[in-house]
């Protein structure tokens, strides 16, 4: 007990001096949050979701109705070209064929009698023993029976076709990836093909169809690489190429998308038909540059941190000769040298936030200057103009004479009771803040 006693005092103690000295500024927080500029490699990606598909996929359906006798193939079996997957009862089907075969035996004899009584009316036509009226009734019944007998060999044909369609074959080497029918079902082709199986043809070259939205679908082209994640393997990555950009548009929600066709290798069979997959398509790749977290392009500085810098500026400009303040001045408003005062390259005005050019020179009307903010060498408030590139979505491609790998970047000042309110990289400024909206 005297031991949890004593460690309950210690903490104490230690509580109550740590807010002695924070208190009496001993120990002080610091004013800024920084992040590290970065030197590596970079890729601008624009992101899309889809579905994993066969490239060839045949439906086996059936032409004719009747109860599955037997079936033969079932899932994730491979089957060959022309090998038997499922049977058909036969019984009405065998039926339907001996009766067509007895209409064919009965037109043949019909036939037969139709010819021999024509030639019977045909001589005692040339004879004139008969009128002109029998010998064309004769000649009637003749063409009639030869009619008759054509028919008859059409509908045995198509009996003995449709006992054959009982057989169901499949179509093609493939992978049965879908089995819709028992033994005992019974199918109806009275109006459609029902689906019995779904074969793919090769498994081992899939596609994905990848729905892009409008904004996005100017930067995809055939041939773009394109790489891809599926929830089974979060730890692979999958490659893919852009096979066809298909021009049929679909609309969701109000939300206009094109399908992006990308063909994918699946030689050890990782991959299955049905997946979703998560596809990023490489639009542009940067090696080996300088690039900044996003939290640093979109930082406010607060109204101390500029009226420490205009300090700055006009006690440089009070040690500077009369001379030389008017190019000065002007270089510091957007002139094109360098403010060495404050450290800050390329006519930076201090009235200007990140997203340049309203309220200072540099940058002016360009998109892709921002201002980095950061301390120097002794301490001081420096401010380094760049220029966007590329960016990934979570880090930016900056570049600046002035920048440099491992360099410290401002993004955020921390709150204290003796400091201004800090400058959010989301929120504005509430005293004079808004003098500085426009940034990144």
């Amino acid at each position: 007990m005297k031991k949890i006693l004593a460690l309950a005092l210690v903490v104490i103690l230690s509580g109550a001096g740590w807010l002695y000295y924070s208190r009496t500024g001993e120990i002080k927080v610091p004013p800024y949050r920084f992040v590290t500029v970065e030197q590596g490699d970079l890729e601008s990606v624009v992101s899309s979701t889809g579905t994993l598909e066969a490239v060839t996929t045949v439906q086996v359906g059936t032409q004719v109705s009747g109860i599955i006798s037997a079936i033969f193939a079932d899932f994730n079996d491979h089957v060959r070209q022309g090998q038997v997957i499922a049977l058909i009862d036969t019984t009405l089907l065998a039926s339907t064929v001996r009766d067509a075969k007895a209409n064919l035996e009965r037109s043949q004899a019909q036939l037969a009698q139709a010819e021999r009584e024509f030639n019977r009316i045909q001589k005692l036509y040339e004879k004139e023993f008969t009128t002109e009226v029998e010998f064309n009734l004769a000649k009637y019944n003749l063409d009639i029976a030869r009619a008759t007998m054509k028919s008859s060999e059409v509908n045995l044909e198509r009996a003995r076709r449709n006992l054959e369609y009982a057989t169901i074959r499949a179509p093609i080497s493939g992978v049965v990836v879908e089995r819709n029918v028992d033994v005992g079902q019974t199918v109806a082709a009275s109006f459609s093909a029902p689906q019995l199986f779904l074969i793919a043809k090769d498994l081992s070259q899939l596609q994905i169809l990848a729905a892009v939205d409008e904004s996005d679908i100017g930067l995809i082209h055939e041939g773009q690489e394109a790489r891809f994640t599926v929830q089974a393997f979060d730890d692979r990555t999958f490659e893919g190429t852009v096979r066809q950009v298909r021009l049929q548009s679909r609309v969701q929600e109000n939300v206009v998308n094109y399908t992006v066709v990308v063909d994918v290798s699946n030689k050890d069979g990782s991959l299955l038909p049905g997946m979703t997959a998560t596809v990023d398509f490489l639009i542009e790749r940067a090696t080996d540059v300088l690039k900044v977290p996003n939290a640093a392009l979109r930082f406010r500085p607060t109204e101390a941190m500029m009226a420490e810098l205009r300090a700055r500026r006009e006690q440089r400009l009070g040690d500077t000769p009369d001379s030389l303040q008017g190019r000065g001045g002007r270089r510091a408003g957007g002139g094109e040298g360098t403010d060495r005062g404050f450290g800050i390259p390329g006519g930076f005005g201090v009235g200007a936030g990140n997203g340049g050019g309203r309220n200072g020179a540099f940058g002016a009307g360009r998109s892709d200057f921002v201002m980095l903010w950061y301390l120097d060498e002794e301490g001081r408030l420096s401010v380094a103009p760049a220029r966007r590139g590329i960016t990934d979505g979570q880090m930016t491609e900056i570049r600046g004479r002035n920048l440099k790998s491992g360099m410290q970047i401002i993004v955020g000042v921390n709150r204290t009771g003796e400091t201004e309110a800090a400058a959010s990289p989301f929120q504005g400024q509430q005293q004079g803040g808004s003098r500085f909206r426009g940034g990144f």
